[in-house]
């Protein structure tokens, strides 16, 4: 299967994503995964997205254009590949658009994961990530906590909740999604290519994507 994921976050698209992958073994991909991925390759791309990053700058979409180019023409993309998070504005969209038709790949569809805002804040504010950088497993507090309070099941360190993931955070992060990303939904429902799942169950989603899709 070839996707897009969209969503707000908090909406459950990694997870999802990730479900998906054991669905049909396609790959999911997230520009963090891939900028990260460039940068740790040392190659071209990576050495100048890897600038940007260290300044505290935003990497320009032709930079991530052309990593992504790169990522979606590797061998492990040939069974289908998830995007999860990308694109998240129209001209990173429409850049997409023009890079699949290029290298000849058609996406199956843009699925929008349509969760209420108070599960959203609930789901956020209560999440958990593990402070090891090598690590960094993610828990929530209600329905995965770790076994020791406080500490991560895997390697042991300290679990904290991330500055982005406070109440006033999280609501700064939805405002900037509904402004940005959330016009993705009609650019894609132009492209006859939308398909809204209502559900806050990840099997519910994967379960409802995979009769979509025929799988």
């Amino acid at each position: 299967m070839k996707l897009i994921l969209l969503g707000a976050p908090g909406a459950g698209k990694g997870t999802v994503a990730k479900l998906l992958t054991e669905v049909d073994g396609s790959v999911q991909i997230s520009t963090g995964d891939i900028l990260r991925g460039a940068v740790q390759a040392g190659t071209e791309l990576g050495k100048q997205a890897d600038a940007f990053m260290k300044a505290g700058d935003l990497v320009p979409d032709d930079l991530i254009m052309g990593i992504m180019e790169a990522r979606l023409q590797e061998p492990d993309c040939e069974n289908g590949f998830l995007l999860d998070g990308f694109p998240r504005t129209i001209p990173q969209a429409e850049a997409l658009k023009g890079l699949l038709d290029k290298i000849g790949v058609k996406l199956d569809m843009a699925v929008n994961l349509d969760v209420p805002r108070d599960v959203i804040l609930d789901r956020l504010t209560t999440r958990r990530t593990c402070s090891n950088s090598d690590c960094q497993a993610i828990y929530n507090v209600k329905s995965n906590p770790p076994k020791q309070e406080g500490i991560c099941d895997k390697c042991g360190s300290p679990v904290i909740q991330r500055d982005d993931e406070t109440e006033e955070a999280i609501s700064k992060r939805l405002e900037t999604y509904n402004e940005k990303t959330a016009p993705l939904v009609s650019f894609y429902e132009k492209e006859g290519l939308l398909t809204k799942v209502n559900a806050t169950s990840s099997d519910v989603v994967v379960k409802s994507i995979s009769e979509k899709i025929g799988i």
